[in-house]
């Protein structure tokens, strides 16, 4: 099949009503082809986009988007937090590891993808770019597909290579990544988390981050440290001084030595950079990045996540807030699995002890219709920047009093009066 160049509103022509529609992520959102197609809004009826993350909030229009588009969505993201949580939207709870057999089996079977690819080279491959993630799975399984080829996306290697033959429009743009600032939402309790983090973490360890401030801010903590590795769903800015100072070698791991795997990235232009046509940054499929038995074959694994809020007894809540739905379950459950199983790994969640208008964010019950991400058997070590408490193998009254001991100061009474309730004196 020869490549076919067309327009954005040419390409997305093919669309038609009753489609599903595969949307690539993160920074590597198809902006320019999203614009075009909500342009036949009132236009298409029934059509069903399919994403995790994306960025671009002037992208989205809740009011506009029930007239033709509904809204799947499988890791939810502010830009579309108002409509997943309308008439117009709905969420996926699944594993981030098996969002792939959705495609492969047909749960969900894809009509289109959107994707977002760099500029083939000489023998007519794309690669793409910021994010591998699921988009792979999509690709192999998508009907039709449709590519935003950018001037500006960075070539990553990994399994993010793909052929213009099997692309079957091709729309040409020259715009900047979406970017993101995660340093910037650093605070003094962030770093006091870091550095409690950083405390856990030995020299040799192999690191999986979330997304936000608390990453970026244990990662600055760990100037002192040797030989440290990468495995993890993504990462941001928060990596490169430590690749620069000879930190991050990536040296002792036995999965991909040498080399920091991801399945996606999402941060600023000195990011996407770093990255671009950097032979030690590996890009894969999600489906085995976060396979849990891969996770664990790297020794010291250590898993850093969060949390919306923790129930006493270590129950985590992580995608709404009630029946809200506020994010997703993403890689949690993945890597704190893996990291437990890992010789020497350590599963954390870390999280500010109250919210940003002064609500404890450890309680004594999950509010009624909050989702468990991570089960209070799965849970090892939690952190605040009031400390850290290790849940593994403590009965529920001891979790009670160890994680009342990191929560704020001034909600401890409350929680004490709540366990003596549950739990008696």
């Amino acid at each position: 099949m020869d490549p076919i160049y067309k327009t954005a509103e040419e390409a997305i022509s093919k669309i038609q009503s009753g489609n599903r529609i595969f949307v690539q992520g993160s920074a590597a959102t198809p902006a320019h082809l999203l614009r075009a197609l909500f342009k036949r809004t009132g236009e298409l009826k029934n059509v069903e986009l399919v994403s995790i993350t994306t960025l671009g909030k002037d992208i989205f229009e809740p009011a506009e988007f029930g007239k033709s588009f509904f809204m799947n969505s499988l890791f939810v993201s502010d830009n579309v937090r108002e409509i997943v949580n309308s008439s117009s939207g709905e969420y996926v709870p699944v594993f981030l590891s098996e969002i792939h057999l959705l495609f492969e089996r047909n749960i969900l079977p894809i009509d289109v993808a959107l994707i977002h690819v760099s500029p083939p080279d000489k023998h007519g491959y794309c690669s793409l770019g910021t994010s591998i993630d699921i988009a792979r799975a999509a690709v192999k399984h998508a009907k039709y597909i449709i590519a935003q080829v950018n001037k500006q996306m960075p070539r990553t290697h990994g399994d993010g290579i793909i052929h213009i033959k099997d692309i079957h429009a091709l729309v040409e743009v020259d715009e900047a990544l979406p970017e993101v600032f995660y340093s910037k939402e650093i605070t003094e309790e962030s770093i006091q988390i870091g550095k409690f983090c950083a405390e856990l973490i030995e020299d040799r360890s192999c690191l999986q981050m979330g997304i936000g401030a608390i990453p970026d801010a244990v990662l600055s903590c760990l100037t002192n440290h040797k030989d440290l590795g990468i495995h993890t769903e993504m990462f941001s800015d928060g990596i490169i001084p430590l690749v620069e100072k000879g930190i991050i070698t990536n040296a002792y791991k036995k999965k991909h030595p040498g080399e920091i795997v991801t399945g996606f990235v999402a941060g600023t232009k000195k990011l996407y950079d770093f990255v671009d046509d950097n032979p030690d940054v590996r890009f894969l499929e999600i489906a085995y990045v976060n396979d849990p038995h891969v996770i664990r074959s790297n020794p010291k694994t250590v898993a850093i996540n969060s949390a919306i809020e923790l129930d006493l007894t270590g129950q985590v809540c992580a995608d709404s807030i009630g029946t809200y739905h506020y994010s997703g379950v993403g890689g949690q459950m993945d890597f704190m699995r893996g990291a437990a199983l890992s010789e020497g790994g350590k599963p954390i969640i870390a999280l500010n002890s109250v919210s940003k208008k002064g609500v404890s964010k450890i309680v004594p019950f999950l509010k009624p219709g909050a989702g468990v991400v991570t089960t209070r058997a799965h849970m090892h070590y939690v952190v605040t920047e009031f400390g850290v408490a290790n849940l593994f193998g403590k009965n529920l009254k001891q979790r009670a009093e160890a994680l009342i001991q990191i929560a704020h100061p001034m909600h401890r009474e409350e929680l004490t009066k709540e366990m003596i309730m549950r739990f008696g004196n």
